[in-house]
């Protein structure tokens, strides 16, 4: 174990916002696709291409990426990182033309893979072993911060100072990163892998079945999330400013669930697993059932996001002890799948938007969770992990 582990708190809070940066840049758009297509006269769906591509591109990065990169030195793979998304975050806040924006978005969207798959390795490698999920859940801290926590902030700022503010807030943030991991981080030397024995884990049954576990967990959670905010609005009437309060509530409860998820899954691993899907969607049932009614709704705004914060450390869990040997490999797979549920999920509730009514989008998530919990049932009986 190396002398660093005295800062090891450090610099699990330098990962944690480093990741926050990197899943700003990612997600914080979803809540100014408007402010997007006016500020380049495009239709919302085209600027919707910020969002589909981005995921897209970790989905296929993720899966190559952090093992590519698990051989290098993390401090310098951090700061190429942070470096690569500070500068196109600033190019994109200048650029008029969409296709070179699009270009702005993509090419960070490369890296994304290598700076959270490594983070989460790293956070597990330089704690004591009893100690590594705890530690784990703080890097995803950073990740459920950007992905919600960064929505209504960035739509507050370009609803406030117009879309290219919004754009250098998320360069600010990553080269704030960057300035402590140059001054801060440590080096710490990579590891020399077998690209074969690693991607060999991707055969074994156990990994295949927690694949598919990662994407429909995933796949349910954003089956009811990827339209909450078109559901707040037109089913619980609330709006604007109150809008962002809420999101942002539940951003802070997302957090919370980190941490409550990390503690969950050290004592109670199997039961925290085995039950999420079921807790999850009586929750589903209570939203389209008390949906109208706004006090009600925003309590359950907040046990959604203790849910979420949860459900993202269940997902990382899964992939990691389906390959305890394969640590870079399964963290990129862990963020590659995880978005490739985003986007099954996001599929699935435009579906039900279009064909039924945003409201039974919450159900659509229990059916998607209802195949999560089959899978679950699968690998814990069958392998007994």
């Amino acid at each position: 174990m190396w002398d660093i582990m005295k800062n090891e708190n450090l610099i699990i809070y330098i990962m944690m916002l480093g990741t926050f940066g990197v899943l700003s840049t990612e997600m914080g758009v979803v809540g100014i696709l408007p402010q997007i297509a006016q500020y380049f006269n495009v239709d919302i769906t085209q600027a919707g291409l910020f969002v589909s591509l981005f995921a897209l591109t970790i989905a296929i990065c993720g899966i190559f990426m952090p093992l590519v990169f698990s051989k290098f030195d993390r401090k310098k793979s951090f700061i190429l990182v942070l470096t690569v998304f500070t500068v196109f975050s600033t190019i994109g806040a200048f650029v008029t033309d969409f296709n070179i924006a699009l270009v702005c978005r993509i090419i960070p969207a490369i890296f994304h893979p290598i700076y959270c798959g490594l983070a989460l390795t790293v956070a597990a490698e330089i704690v004591e072993p009893e100690k590594a999920q705890d530690a784990v859940s703080k890097v995803i801290m950073g990740v459920s911060a950007g992905m919600i926590v960064g929505v209504p902030i960035t739509t507050f700022v370009a609803t406030n100072f117009g879309y290219q503010f919004s754009m250098l807030c998320f360069a600010l943030v990553t080269f704030i990163a960057l300035i402590a991991t140059v001054i801060f981080f440590p080096s710490l030397p990579g590891k020399e892998q077998s690209y074969g024995n690693q991607v060999k884990v991707a055969t074994t049954g156990v990994f295949i079945v927690s694949v598919l576990g990662v994407i429909f967990l995933n796949g349910g959670m954003y089956t009811a999330y990827s339209y909450i905010s078109e559901f707040l609005n037109t089913i619980t009437n609330i709006f604007g400013t109150e809008l962002s309060i809420v999101l942002f509530i539940y951003g802070v409860a997302s957090i919370v669930g980190n941490w409550a998820g990390a503690k969950l899954l050290n004592t109670k691993t199997r039961l925290t697993v085995l039950t999420f899907p079921i807790i999850f969607s009586v929750l589903m049932v209570a939203v389209f059932m008390l949906g109208g009614l706004k006090i009600p709704m925003i309590a359950l705004m907040i046990i959604w996001g203790l849910l979420a914060g949860i459900g993202n450390d269940i997902s990382q869990y899964w992939m990691v002890s389906a390959a305890p040997d394969a640590p870079e490999f399964a963290n990129g797979i862990f963020l590659s799948m995880g978005n490739v549920g985003i986007t099954l999920g996001t599929t699935i509730a435009g579906a039900v938007v279009l064909g039924m009514g945003v409201q039974y989008v919450m159900l659509a998530a229990i059916v998607v969770m209802i195949v999560d919990l089959a899978l679950i049932f699968l690998r814990t009986n069958r392998y007994n992990i």
